[in-house]
């Protein structure tokens, strides 16, 4: 077993969403879900006999959810918009990532998620893993006061959307 020392600020627990199948494959191996976090993410691959694209998600999830206080939703929310690692995400700009995030599901998003995205080009920039997101809600207040939102920016929130399924989707089909 190695244990994940490439995320220093490891959680004690990782969702990876397993499906059923996987489920049973660790039944068969005697291998307990919480246990899987003492695994690199091509050895929990390996274990799961994940195909590739699997064990892009597994190893993508692992990482996301490194970062402390961003949880599963937002790291199934990163791979349903192509992201699959934090090296692709360096560089970006977190409104940027946000504006985009409310293009791709097609409805205003929860201003805490622009917190996570905060968050996240902070952490990919500085590895400081001492922040939370909730550490960024008075800088997305004061940029939105003062910059507003995109004029092409959806106009239905996301609890009132039917269509807003995108996300759930993905996540059931991970799952």
């Amino acid at each position: 077993m190695h244990k994940l020392a490439i995320y220093p600020a490891m959680k004690k627990q990782i969702n990876i969403q397993l499906s059923a199948g996987e489920k049973a494959t660790l039944r068969e191996q005697k291998i307990k879900i919480n246990a899987l976090n003492n695994y690199a993410a091509d050895e929990v691959a390996g274990i799961l006999k994940a195909s590739p694209q699997r064990t892009l998600e597994i190893a993508a999830l692992i990482e996301f959810q490194s970062i402390p206080s961003l949880g599963i939703n937002f790291a199934t929310e990163l791979i349903a918009q192509g992201y699959y690692s934090l090296k692709q995400l360096e560089g970006k700009d977190a409104v940027e990532l946000y504006n985009a995030f409310e293009k791709h599901c097609g409805v205003w998003a929860d201003p805490c998620v622009e917190d996570c995205y905060r968050l996240l080009t902070h952490y990919i920039t500085h590895r400081d893993d001492s922040k939370r997101w909730w550490h960024f809600t008075a800088e997305r207040k004061a940029y939105r006061a003062q910059f507003g939102f995109p004029a092409d920016r959806p106009t239905t929130p996301w609890y009132n959307q039917p269509q807003y399924k995108k996300m759930k989707q993905y996540q059931e089909a991970i799952a």
